[in-house]
């Protein structure tokens, strides 16, 4: 009779914990579909309007003007405690360490450098794109205004877009950018969603972003996850060159070079079994179950059973077993 081990919760996370044998294949590369081009295609031009919205001192800079002077921070200082922290979720610095942490854990164990590498390319791509816009339109923030009702542009501001929104939409977005499972790429999207939402809200609250500066600043957090399929191929090539500067290095030590990893190879699809015309199989009797030793097997009616005293049928000189026949009594005389 064959046992298996019950795994308890410990062995379960340890093995959880154990590295892949080789990089798993089952993880698909984002590609530059026409649907993504549309998407950022569409994006870019919403991106374009609102700042156009804002030059020209549009509803958006009144807009901005009267959330300013409602004052959210004096209206629910109640939650004023909260929201130092909760926006602490779009700061460049916590937010990258704890995210390459989880990343680089998922490097080690998948052999593969394409996380870190992605994240790199993802907070590289925003500091440049958000930096340039942010120095190229130099816009004050609502505490440094200088004239109500002005857009408050070309004044050597940086805050437009919100690097903190931009910010918190990349970073926790690259987690599902990068998910290995299509229902994990949803529930990652909708948790990140969250968070850049809250995070863009809060610098409303208290009072460090324009409303306009945190809507610019999602849709440039945006424009960067969009474009990273453009930067997949770079990307490969450079992890590429990371192994094999690393494979010089080892072997200049003297240590050895692990054996490169074999390919995956391709399912091969299975024919079939033939199913014979004749009748051999319905009187086949059925296949034993593989617990069962092997070797000829008596059914169930011609066993008798036992326990570990002995059969438990009495003995008698006149019982004949199942299955024989009948058989003439002897007969007694009375």
């Amino acid at each position: 009779m064959r046992t298996e081990r019950n795994l308890t919760r410990l062995d379960r996370v340890f093995a959880r914990l154990d590295r892949e044998p080789e990089r798993p294949a089952h993880l698909d590369v984002p590609k530059m579909s026409r649907h993504r081009v549309a998407l950022l295609a569409g994006t870019l031009a919403f991106y374009l309007a609102m700042v156009w919205l804002v030059v020209i001192t549009s509803w958006l800079v009144r807009l901005d003007w009267q959330v300013m002077f409602f004052r959210p921070y004096q209206q629910w200082a109640g939650i004023h405690w909260f929201v130092d922290y909760y926006v602490v979720l779009g700061q460049r610095g916590p937010t990258a360490v704890m995210v390459a942490a989880w990343l680089g854990w998922r490097s080690w164990r998948q052999h593969t450098l394409r996380p870190l590498l992605t994240l790199g390319a993802s907070l590289l791509l925003l500091n440049i794109t958000v930096g340039a816009a942010k120095l190229g339109m130099g816009r004050l923030g609502p505490h440094y205004a200088t004239s109500i009702g002005s857009n408050e542009m070309g004044l050597g501001g940086d805050i437009f877009p919100s690097g903190h929104t931009a910010n918190a939409v990349v970073t926790w977005g690259i987690l599902a950018y990068l998910a290995s499972t299509p229902g994990a790429r949803r529930w990652l999207s909708a948790v990140s969603a969250v968070v850049s939402l809250g995070v863009g809200m809060a610098t409303v609250y208290l009072g460090t972003h324009w409303l306009s500066d945190v809507l610019l600043g999602w849709t440039a957090g945006l424009l960067v996850l969009l474009a990273l399929p453009w930067c997949e191929p770079l990307i490969a090539r450079a992890e590429d060159e990371i192994f094999d500067l690393r494979d010089r290095w080892r072997a200049r030590r003297g240590s050895p070079v692990p054996a490169p990893l074999s390919p995956v190879e391709t399912p091969v699809r299975l024919k079939p079994r033939a199913v014979p015309q004749n009748n051999e199989t319905a009187a086949r009797s059925p296949r034993a179950p593989a617990y069962l030793a092997p070797g000829p097997h008596t059914t169930r009616s011609e066993r008798t059973p036992v326990t570990p005293a002995g059969s438990r049928r009495p003995p008698h000189p006149d019982r004949v077993a199942r299955g024989t026949g009948p058989a003439a009594r002897p007969v007694t005389g009375g």
